[in-house]
């Protein structure tokens, strides 16, 4: 069972692109963000001169993906100094250590080797890192206390904007509701879509992002006269950098893509201009503007009784 966390973020002068200190309540992890342009402060947070990890972030910009580099040191506040000599690429970082000092070089590592892993199976950044790191042997109990804290790391990089570590789609939370919609409540389970257009068969599933085209789908090789500017310059780039594989009579996605709507995603698929409510179907037949309407239907306002005089 999921509890809600209470996150703390503090902000020393009162900006929100400042240093950002942030933690979760009543646990022992301690986080600070820092803009490369301050780098001078982080010698007034003691915090960041013991073991911990980090994780230098290029801005977002456009559709490709920001890179990101993944750390760990014993002092990592002098690591991260070194970085501002040698890697050019990066704006923000964001530290962890512990506020009860028994993070040891051996958890840091372990950390390091997970914030990798997960990094590249999420798929949202693009690692900088040249070398996969050594994961350390820890025993069990270690073992389950570094990925407890791995897991409040993911949410607090999703707090400041950073959701490096979280899947494009998630398993059951945020998503379209199946067969039975639960009233009132945020839909509880996945259902896989699909789009079928001339001679490609696409997937995808709803989230609380957007809309995610899953790895596999196919998708037209040329876009038609309808196609808006934006969409085919992404089809374009996606192409460049070897989302998109050039089939004989196709495009083969080879990652999960988010795009911000439905019909964002049916029209990159289709290469033509589409409605995405009407052109995604579950596996039922009903299509995704059915489903969204049923639930439309059976939301109850606010503070109606359902009595009539």
């Amino acid at each position: 069972m999921a509890f809600g966390k209470a996150v703390r973020i503090f902000l020393p002068d009162a900006t929100v692109t400042g240093v950002r200190q942030v933690e979760i309540v009543n646990r022992t992890g301690h986080a600070l963000a820092c803009p490369r342009s301050r780098l001078d402060e982080l010698k007034n947070w003691p915090e960041t001169g013991k073991p911990g990890v980090y994780l230098l972030f290029e801005a977002r910009l456009g559709d490709s993906k920001p890179l990101v580099y993944v750390g760990e040191s014993e002092n990592v506040r002098d690591r991260v100094l070194t970085h501002d000599r040698n890697k050019e690429f990066w704006n923000d970082v964001v530290i962890f250590t512990s506020k009860d000092d028994n993070l040891t070089k051996s958890h840091v590592k372990y950390l390091e080797s997970r914030l990798e892993a997960v990094t590249r199976k999420a798929g949202r950044y693009e690692l900088e890192n040249g070398n996969t790191p050594t994961q350390s042997n820890l025993p069990r109990a270690e073992r389950e206390s570094m990925e407890e804290l791995l897991d409040d790391i993911r949410i607090v990089l999703g707090t400041l904007g950073y959701p490096v570590l979280e899947s494009l789609v998630q398993g059951g939370a945020g998503c379209l509701a199946s067969q039975s919609v639960a009233i009132a409540a945020k839909p509880s389970s996945e259902v896989e879509l699909t789009f079928k257009v001339n001679r490609c068969v696409a997937h995808g599933v709803q989230t609380e992002e957007g809309f995610v085209i899953k790895k596999g789908s196919m998708a037209a090789k040329e876009g038609g006269a309808s196609l808006n500017a934006k969409i085919q310059a992404l089809r374009q780039k996606m192409i460049d950098d070897g989302r998109f594989r050039v089939e004989d009579d196709h495009l083969m996605l080879l990652e999960d893509v988010l795009m911000s709507s439905s019909s964002y995603a049916a029209t990159l698929v289709a290469g033509t201009s589409r409605s995405g409510p009407q052109s995604w179907f579950a596996p039922d037949g009903r299509s995704l503007k059915t489903i969204e309407d049923s639930v439309l239907d059976n939301l109850v306002p606010v503070g109606a009784s359902g009595d009539t005089d």
